[in-house]
């Protein structure tokens, strides 16, 4: 399994601060973020990385874990005494027998796996579900993808490729089944489920609520005071919305349909566009002084 610097990636030492974490974050999710680069592969994997970062050093026990485990992070936290050992990274697992793998070995598959031992049921009892986790962005969600990673459904079993497909809409602690993609049975029986339960990434620009989508979305002063048309972001495309005289920061308009997909079912939530009122940093002199003649009149 290829080991992810999560601090190296969000260009942060190990002892910055969350304020830090979050600003790095910040800044280079603003720079790779799917609607800079449309079409963009490669920045669209590189934001994917820095969300997937981001995730875990904001989050203090995640943190914590990772600081202590490395690589091992998600799977050192995880009860053992069933045997149901999830390898959340689905990258598989070196066990190191013979090639002079860590000290202390025996105590660490104890800690994830569980004592050995134990009374089984005779006949052909069916192997154990196993439950892991997969990341997937709001672009994904979206529209629906096939995700293709290795996994091992117990120490014994050597990794094998697996693909899933993720439906359009789908939520955030949703669970997908793979039927007989978990652990073996001890007493010759059909294999355990596996369980994926779906994670989806923070996005820095889109708001997530149920099938409705929220961003915020820049009109010129003179727009909003004269009324026009902007053109606005989408998870599709960019469509043209109309500004009203007068529209208030922070007014928020309703796009219908388009939204995140309804999961299972046909149609769309919603999008909102909250408004967010840009003023002009440097005049003309000509500017300012018809400015001031509006100003007078107000």
């Amino acid at each position: 399994m290829e080991y992810k610097d999560y601090y190296a990636i969000l260009g942060v030492n190990k002892d910055a601060t969350e304020k830090e974490i979050k600003q790095a974050y910040r800044k280079l999710a603003r720079k790779y973020h799917p609607d800079v680069n449309p079409g963009n592969k490669e920045a669209e994997e590189k934001f994917k990385e820095i969300s997937e970062a981001y995730e875990v050093l904001s989050d203090k026990e995640k943190r914590a874990k990772y600081d202590r485990f490395g690589q091992y992070w998600q799977q050192a936290g995880r009860p053992g005494a069933s045997g149901g050992f999830t390898f959340e990274d689905f990258g598989g697992f070196d066990f190191g027998f013979g090639t002079g793998g860590p000290s202390g070995f025996t105590d660490f598959f104890e800690m994830l796996f569980g004592p050995r031992g134990g009374t089984r049921t005779r006949g052909p009892v069916k192997g154990e579900d196993i439950e892991a986790q997969i990341d997937i962005s709001l672009q994904e969600a979206y529209t629906g993808a096939t995700k293709t990673f290795t996994f091992s459904a117990s120490p014994g079993q050597p990794p094998k490729r697996l693909e899933v497909k993720i439906p359009a809409g789908v939520r955030d602690g949703s669970r997908i089944r793979l039927a007989g993609e978990g652990a073996p049975s001890p007493a010759g029986g059909p294999n355990g489920d596996l369980y994926l339960k779906v994670r989806l990434l923070p996005d820095p620009v889109w708001e997530r609520k149920g099938d409705d989508l929220y961003r915020d979305v820049t009109v010129p002063f003179t727009v909003a005071a004269l009324g026009g048309e902007v053109e606005v972001p989408t998870m599709r495309g960019k469509v043209s919305m109309k500004i009203p005289p007068g529209t208030q920061s922070g007014q928020t308009f309703r796009l219908s349909g388009l939204g995140m997909p309804h999961l299972g079912n046909h149609g769309k939530g919603d999008m909102y566009a909250r408004v967010k009122i840009s003023v002009p940093k440097t005049l003309t002199p000509r500017q300012r002084e018809l400015m001031e003649e509006l100003a007078k009149t107000l």
